[in-house]
């Protein structure tokens, strides 16, 4: 009687050990990598100015983008070294992009690689790129449904950062609906209320990265 054998395998196969080659080779330097996710315009180049002029550790930027080098020129402005990524239209970064991005850096006295994942809810959290934390980016202007309507993302990340707090007051947001569903979903995350403008909750977002070097180091 004639067999059907089926063969399964990853469409992502291939870039999944790109992924995990990244890991392993950060984890031997100690670096910590962390995977900026959020819609555009949600605030993360604004979290990672900020983030870069206050924190105490020694960084580096990996700058996704469809097209243009803006937000990579808005990071080397405060003295941190970027690299520009460009998808030339692909909406999500891959593990073979921010390999080729890390090929030759020197990465000794450098603490973490933070990865500005293009401005996407959806497919940049089906993607390993070799980090150690994903982080959701989300905005008030934005509206208080993302993580019902984003599980994926929201579920996934160890950290989910509400960005542009300071127009709460103009705008009716419901914080209470935002923050119930993101407990539902992932009640492990860490949970910050961030401006960039004001710079409140910024070193609270400070103090988790550098708890995660730490952590990762020991």
């Amino acid at each position: 009687m004639p067999r059907r054998i089926v063969i399964q395998q990853s469409v992502m196969a291939a870039d999944e050990k790109i992924a995990a080659r990244i890991r392993k080779d950060l984890s031997q330097r100690g670096v910590l990598m962390l995977n900026l996710i959020g819609s555009p315009g949600a605030g993360k180049t604004a979290l990672l100015e900020s983030t870069l002029t206050g924190a105490p550790f020694r960084s580096v930027v990996l700058e996704g983008d469809v097209a243009t080098s803006r937000d990579a020129e808005r990071i080397a402005r405060t003295g941190t070294l970027v690299i520009q990524i460009n998808t030339k239209g692909g909406c999500h970064l891959e593990a073979h992009l921010v390999d080729k991005a890390l090929e030759g850096l020197e990465l000794d006295g450098v603490d973490v690689v933070f990865v500005e994942n293009v401005g996407n809810l959806v497919c940049p959290a089906e993607f390993d790129l070799g980090e150690d934390h994903k982080v959701a980016v989300c905005s008030v202007p934005e509206g208080p449904d993302k993580p019902l309507k984003y599980p994926h993302l929201f579920s996934q990340a160890d950290a989910v950062l509400l960005t542009k707090v300071d127009l709460l007051e103009h705008l009716d947001f419901d914080r209470d609906l935002f923050w119930g569903d993101v407990k539902d979903l992932n009640p492990r995350a860490q949970m910050l209320e961030v401006s960039a403008l004001r710079g409140e909750g910024v070193p609270e977002w400070i103090a988790v990265v550098d708890r995660w070097i730490r952590g990762k180091r020991s």
